[in-house]
């Protein structure tokens, strides 16, 4: 096993003021199957281009082998599945490509197809198979499940899991790390954690490091209070002694200063220790919260609809270039219901769901919506966003006040509020797209994969979210924990 350094790594993006990283310092060995998370814009991405060598920072990185980060763009999807694997992993035979592909869920016949055929997952799956064939390098994968499909996401799991290579795994998918890792770094607030363990072993210990921080916040802000009340007291009382030095002859005797200034001095030596207790408590508490992750609440207005039954589909079928891609599909959306929609990529879920809000798409069967039915729709792609996102806010029509405020609790830094959206990472335009649909009191709330590059922190908040307000809600998620929390009925496609 070898040895990644990391030494006074700091590095700041062109026309940005605030650094991503400042004077970061890691030991990390290859031979882990390392699990990295933090929320979005905490520089996951970043360290992985920095390590690749793609963005040069100020520090020392000493890497025993080259870094490769994937998935990888591929230059010209027209060509064959062989032959971009061949390119990605050209050491390799066939028969290895085969083989890595069969464990992947990929049967063989993908080889001759255009790259450019195969669904986001089945690429994903592809590339990784030839990731684990490269000789010499050190794999760091970049938030993969964002195009697995459930199955997919298991296979992937199983997949890494039995490697016997170490390798870097960014994900927000909880279940997909505790299959699949055995050490996890954690970009918090201010500082880098790394321990043993899975993502559910490091997240309970956090969780109880906080709630222990939380208590001992608790009790300092208590005696801090009681010591700066007692200093008060003692410097009165210090001061009054004091002035009785040359107070008034009292039975006709004049005071005796010396006694007087001995108790005025012990006076200001307590009242001295007793700031002194004051500033160290107050150091310690300084000291406490740096790395807990705020989550505050997050609100919904939901509308409520004069109809019980919101949508129904009766025997629908969709339909693309002639070719049925799903069928006989039947479901009924109810107020108050949470309906997820299950199938593998490709069986036609997003394309449901595009239907329902309207557009047209060939298709068979009967499906019918609630007379003034308002709904508000989360898209599965943000990659479109560009511009200021107050005047993206205002095109949309939302109440730029109630934006504002969720992406702060969603932890957008007011800084981003000024950038261009081009610039933001996937998760942040994600949780634009998230933002706006919060905003939008509706009947049915139509969500396609919403958590996609969302970090686990706001996912728990948009759980705790639907939870507390229970909208009717109908999505598609891949994210199993999410999905169990929150569907009520599940339509599989």
């Amino acid at each position: 096993m070898s040895q990644l350094m990391i030494q006074n790594l700091s590095f700041t993006y062109d026309g940005d003021h605030t650094p991503v990283f400042e004077d970061l310092n890691l030991q990390l060995d290859t031979g882990w199957k390392l699990g990295m998370v933090g929320r979005n814009g905490r520089g996951k991405t970043t360290l992985l281009r920095l390590l690749e060598g793609s963005l040069e920072g100020r520090g020392y990185i000493s890497l025993p082998m080259e870094a490769r980060r994937y998935p990888r763009p591929v230059e010209d999807p027209t060509r064959s599945v062989r032959a971009v694997l061949e390119d990605a992993a050209p050491q390799s035979q066939e028969w290895e490509l085969i083989r890595e592909l069969f464990r992947l869920g990929l049967g063989e016949e993908v080889l001759d197809r255009p790259f450019s055929t195969l669904s986001g997952g089945e690429q994903t799956r592809a590339l990784m198979a030839a990731m684990f064939l490269e000789e010499g390098v050190w794999p760091m994968l970049d938030e993969p499940t964002n195009h697995l499909d459930g199955p997919g996401r298991k296979l992937a799991a199983d997949y890494l899991r039995s490697q016997r290579r170490g390798f870097l795994l960014v994900s927000h998918d909880r279940a997909f790390l505790d299959s699949c890792v055995d050490h996890i770094l954690a970009l918090n607030r201010t500082e880098t954690e790394l321990m043993r363990g899975n993502f559910s072993t490091w997240f309970q210990e956090k969780e109880a490091r906080d709630r222990g921080e939380a208590a001992r916040n608790e009790k300092l802000k208590g005696e801090i209070k009681r010591l700066e009340q007692a200093a008060r007291r003692t410097s009165s009382w210090s001061d009054k002694v004091e002035q009785t030095k040359y107070g008034s002859k009292n039975s006709g005797l004049r005071p005796d200063r010396g006694f007087i200034g001995h108790k005025s001095a012990k006076m200001m030596k307590r009242a001295k220790g007793i700031e002194a207790r004051q500033e160290s408590a107050i150091r310690e508490k300084s000291g406490l919260l740096k790395n807990v992750e705020r989550t505050d609440s997050l609100k919904l207005t939901p509308l409520l609809h004069h109809s019980p039954r919101l949508a129904e589909g009766k025997d629908l079928s969709i339909s693309y270039g002639g070719r049925t891609i799903c069928r006989d599909i039947s479901f009924t959306v109810e107020q108050g219901d949470r309906v997820c929609l299950e199938g593998i990529n490709g069986s036609g879920k997003s394309s449901l769901l595009r239907l329902i809000l309207g557009e047209e798409i060939p298709h068979g069967g009967t499906l019918r919506l609630a007379s003034g039915l308002r709904l508000s729709y989360v898209s599965q792609k943000a990659d479109h966003l560009a511009g200021n996102p107050l005047d993206w806010a205002d095109e949309q029509e939302v109440d730029l006040t109630q934006f504002l405020t969720v992406l702060r609790k969603l932890d957008f830094s007011r800084a981003l509020f000024e950038r261009n959206m081009e610039e933001y990472s996937a998760g942040q335009k994600k949780k634009i797209l998230l933002a706006a649909s919060l905003c939008r009191s509706a009947h049915l709330y139509v969500w396609d994969e919403p958590l996609n590059y969302i970090d686990l922190f706001s996912r728990m908040q948009i759980e705790e979210l639907i939870l507390s307000y229970r909208p009717t809600l109908l999505f598609v998620e891949h994210d199993r924990i999410f999905r169990e929390k929150i569907a009520t009925k599940t339509v599989e496609l």
